[in-house]
């Protein structure tokens, strides 16, 4: 029986996953709902607003945050499951919870934090894995596309970094299956990207292609690695990154979204993996800029193997230019493979689409055990009586940067450890100079950094003159410097190797700075392990 056009027009729409915003205006909620019910989309998937999705990422648009964006996100996902026929898969990128794009959700920790755990204590990423899944259901979302299985062996890179679980592929394979086993086990998808291995790039692929230089031999030895033992433990997903591998094809630089060498030849054939492959975002600019005419930028990623186009910006376009191209077999082979990952999730049979309540109270114990095993002792030239001698001798004082004196690492030392408090918070409000007067008279400093931002651009937000006083502080003084942020800061605090005492932190939730006050306090052993390497100055 041949298919009809009509109901093959209907199958091809299922692959389409355009972007939606919790923060969106009446009209374009309205644009999506006709998207909905015209062309029979498969899925969609959500950001938090147009400022902060992916290729706004260069604009200046200012994120405007919204408290009640969780209920906002919910209300949307019915009044959009509404429009379908078919109910829809609903997508996000929740790599550190749904706080990764929603306000006032629960927050756990990012993958290199997880990271620096020690392998016995992978229990613990399974539990975050379970934990986001079922924060994601009770807005009504049954597909994380997450966790990374990238490799981050490049520290300048700028998009990936914080998002690895590290640099050794074995801890980073076992840490994405646990996750991936842990959202499996409460009915959630998951997706390992951005294959075949966003690690060693220094280019931002929202921005531009970055370029792979390795052969399919050392891919094999260590890229693909955390991959294949996805693809061994069925994993539901694998997004394909916007990266060129030259030596997959033939030399030239396509963007592996758009390279059946890369999709058809190496992950489904030599790799052997049959379940769903979704695009990267189809808005990043890498590939964006390459197709003029609307809908064949959509038809290269489904011809290439990828069954899931994900923020797919010309719906209608893309759907008659794979109908007017594609064979009828291979449109079937991924209509099934979509309709296999609703089956899985439930969504097909049951109407209702939420499920349970977000748990905070779990989050923060999960947050306070993940602290207690991945605090990273980096120097030690000095055991904690440094400082309580200096204390007796009236010689201590504590300096935090970037956070004022109530945070919860001092309050936590304080019960045993009082001392003369002085901040840092930024220029408008705190001046080094005096600060720096006010310290002379001290011996020893206990400093904690609380590093402004996560992403390694323009030094992770830490001002030139901050680091300057550091610099100038720990040539002068013994510090002991507790470091709340992502490791790769490391390298650039001028003369950090001077440091009586270096502890990195990884995150600054409350969990994090009562542990670090907790394990100074009572000395107690540190258990985590640096996810990456590091050189100190």
């Amino acid at each position: 029986m041949k298919m009809t056009a009509e109901a093959l027009r209907q199958k091809v729409g299922q692959f389409f996953f355009p972007a939606v915003f919790i923060n969106d205006t009446e009209e374009h909620i309205q644009e999506t709902e006709r998207l909905i019910k015209e062309h029979n989309i498969g899925g969609l998937t959500f950001f938090h607003s147009r400022a902060s999705a992916a290729t706004n990422y260069e604009s200046k648009k200012k994120v405007v945050f919204n408290d009640d964006s969780y209920q906002k996100i919910k209300e949307l996902i019915v009044r959009y499951q509404k429009s379908a026929s078919t109910p829809l898969l609903i997508s996000i990128d929740a790599e550190w919870g749904l706080a990764m794009r929603i306000e006032k959700t629960p927050q756990y920790p990012y993958a290199i934090t997880l990271g620096a755990l020690p392998e016995r204590k992978s229990d613990l990423v399974y539990e975050v894995g379970k934990q986001i899944g079922l924060d994601l259901k009770s807005a009504g979302i049954h597909y994380n596309l997450s966790p990374l299985a990238d490799i981050n062996n490049n520290p300048n890179n700028p998009v990936i970094g914080y998002r690895s679980f590290g640099e050794n592929k074995e801890k980073v394979a076992h840490f994405a299956v646990e996750y991936l086993n842990g959202m499996s086990e409460v009915g959630v998808l998951g997706c390992l990207k951005h294959f075949p291995g966003h690690g060693n790039t220094n280019v931002d692929s929202h921005l531009g292609l970055p370029v792979l230089k390795e052969t399919l031999e050392e891919l094999l030895e260590n890229e693909l690695y955390p991959f294949i033992k996805g693809i061994e433990n069925n994993v539901d997903s694998i997004m394909i990154g916007h990266l060129a591998v030259p030596s997959l094809n033939d030399g030239k630089d396509t963007s592996a979204t758009l390279s059946k060498a890369v999709i058809q030849t190496l992950l489904r054939e030599k790799l052997g993996y049959d379940g769903l492959v979704i695009s990267d975002a189809l808005n990043m600019h890498s590939v964006s800029k390459l197709y003029e005419t609307k809908g064949d930028l959509e038809w290269e990623a489904f011809n290439a193997g990828n069954d899931v186009l994900c923020f797919a910006e010309n719906v209608p376009e893309g759907i008659e230019t794979i109908l007017k191209n594609a064979s009828p077999e291979r449109i079937e082979e991924s209509f099934n493979r979509i309709m296999k990952a609703k089956k899985k999730v439930g969504i097909l049979s049951d109407n209702n689409f939420t499920s349970g309540e977000l748990n905070f109270k779990k989050a923060a114990e999960l947050n306070f055990e993940i602290a207690q095993d991945s605090i990273t002792k980096i120097i030690d030239n000095s055991n904690t009586e440094l400082a309580f001698e200096a204390q007796k001798k009236n010689q201590l004082a504590k300096l935090s940067l970037y956070k004022n004196v109530e945070n919860t690492f001092f309050q936590t030392l304080n019960s045993k450890l009082k001392a003369p408090e002085f901040a840092f918070e930024n220029l408008e409000v705190s001046d080094i100079a005096t600060i720096k007067k006010e310290l002379g008279n001290f011996e020893t400093i206990l400093i904690s950094l609380f590093v402004p931002k996560a992403k390694p651009m323009n030094n992770f937000e830490i001002n030139d003159e901050v680091l300057a006083f550091l610099s100038e502080l720990l040539q002068t003084k013994k510090c002991i410097v507790y470091v709340f942020g992502n490791p790769y800061v490391l390298p650039i605090i001028p003369n950090l190797s001077k440091a009586s005492r270096l502890i990195q932190v990884y995150q600054d939730f409350e969990e994090f700075q009562k542990n670090a006050g907790i394990q100074f306090l009572e000395n107690k052993i540190c258990n985590g392990i640096l996810p990456v390497n590091i050189e100190l100055q």
